[in-house]
């Protein structure tokens, strides 16, 4: 006959551990990339592909785009302004600190051409097709 130890808190103190691990603050840790996430909107025309990111808010200058490797990276971040102080505040559902977001392309896009404009908050991305990848259609002669 085996011996078992009777631990009636055993499986309160598990879930309490799971639930602390699940709610734990990770935007503090050093692994974490971002502190919020922009909206993307993505489209393909037949020259280029486009991108709509929306970033309220954010200075068009502390915003950074690099295409390397077939993967454009986008990153930035917001500050937080004067009326987001805790004293009086009663809703917070604004966000401030660091974003990033990754898109890997499809081949046959010209990483040189890449264009970027911001206007009212909203950053629009430009991707170029290259022009031997761009769709042509080939008309069959009939004799």
């Amino acid at each position: 006959m085996n011996l078992m130890r009777y631990e009636p808190w055993g499986p309160a103190r598990s879930l309490h551990r799971e639930i602390e691990r699940l709610f734990r603050d990770t935007s503090r840790s050093p692994d974490v990339v971002a502190d919020w996430v922009p909206a993307v909107d993505l489209s393909e025309e037949d020259d280029r592909f486009l991108l709509h990111v929306d970033v309220p808010g954010v200075d068009p200058k502390d915003i950074d785009i690099a295409v390397e490797d077939g993967v454009l990276s986008l990153s930035g971040q917001r500050e937080s302004t004067a009326g987001d102080q805790k004293e009086g505040l009663r809703r917070a559902e604004r966000v401030a600190g660091k974003f990033f977001r990754r898109f890997t392309l499809p081949d046959g896009i010209d990483p040189e051409a890449v264009l970027a404009r911001s206007e009212n908050g909203v950053l629009e991305i430009s991707i170029p097709k290259a022009t031997q990848a761009q769709r042509k259609r080939v008309l069959v002669d009939v004799n």
